[in-house]
């Protein structure tokens, strides 16, 4: 294998109840206090039962001093891509460079449709998302010449104005599962970020989907390993068990090593609100990834 051009990141993915408030507070600090690198939301804007994933992160945001925050994945078709732009650049100003965007090109189009939102075919959903980025990564161009201008099948910008410029190089990911949307990532993403139980056939699966992602990045003439694997995973920790990532700590850090070393994976986010599996994942298992991935040499 060659060497992992990305550092290792493990993160959490709690639920954003509005009837939790104070556990999600409380999950949040416990990711940072575990030694986290990332903590991330689900958005869904047409849910009531969910606290609204950006307002909660701003909020989060300052409620912490060292976690990065994400949504994961955001709901493109209910936000538009330079207030979205706009929104990222400003709390990683406020927080240091502390942001990072998940995309995702929507779902549930039911539920989107009813509180204002456009039906889009899969088609439309993935061009949206492509234009979406462009979009995006224009607005941070602070320091080019002239307005951002956009005449897309989905989107039109008619000389937006640039800026502002986030702290740092904002990673965008993309959540995403079929070929067409894959090959996308490869194309204009920075990052790609499904969860492993969405993958047909699982981890079995998992190299025919970064196929894809890679064969996008080729075309496009980019390196497939600048494109970082990220991958929502289960919590739950057992005392033993044969299965993909079941079994104590130290079983889940041997078998995430292994999935690093064979498919790039260079990202975990650990799904669930169980403080106990949060503690653990990021004082036990993240170390013990990161060593024996160093010890591999790559």
């Amino acid at each position: 294998m060659p060497k992992q051009p990305h550092e290792l990141l493990f993160g959490s993915f709690i639920t954003p109840s509005a009837d939790k408030i104070e556990q999600v507070v409380a999950l949040t600090r416990l990711s940072e206090q575990a030694g986290l690198d990332l903590v991330t939301f689900q958005d869904h804007p047409y849910q009531p039962r969910l606290l609204d994933s950006w307002t909660l992160i701003s909020y989060l945001a300052a409620a912490t001093s060292r976690i990065t925050l994400a949504p994961n994945v955001m709901n493109l078709p209910m936000r538009q891509p330079v207030v979205i732009a706009r929104s990222v650049a400003t709390l990683d100003l406020l927080t240091g460079g502390r942001v990072e965007l998940a995309l995702g090109a929507g779902g549930f189009w039911d539920a989107i449709e009813a509180i204002g939102g456009r039906r889009l075919t899969p088609g439309e959903s993935v061009d949206a998302l492509g234009e979406a980025i462009t979009i995006i990564r224009e607005i941070w161009d602070a320091g080019a010449r002239g307005g951002v201008r956009m005449d897309g099948t989905q989107y039109r910008v008619a000389g937006a104005k640039r800026g502002p410029a986030p702290a740092h190089d904002v990673g965008i990911w993309v959540g995403a599962y079929r070929p067409r949307i894959l090959r996308l990532v490869g194309r204009v993403a920075d990052g790609w970020l499904p969860s492993l139980s969405y993958i047909e056939g699982g981890l079995a699966g998992l190299a025919k989907a970064n196929r894809y992602v890679d064969e996008g990045a080729e075309a496009a003439g980019r390196d497939p390993a600048s494109v970082r694997r990220l991958l929502n995973i289960g919590d739950h920790f057992t005392p033993g068990g044969s299965g993909a990532l079941s079994g104590p700590p130290t079983q889940w850090a041997e078998q995430l090593a292994e999935i690093t070393l064979e498919h790039g994976i260079s990202g975990y986010i650990l799904a669930g609100d169980d403080p106990i599996a949060i503690q653990r994942f990021g004082e036990e298992v993240a170390p013990e990834v990161r060593e024996l991935v160093r010890k591999s040499g790559t």
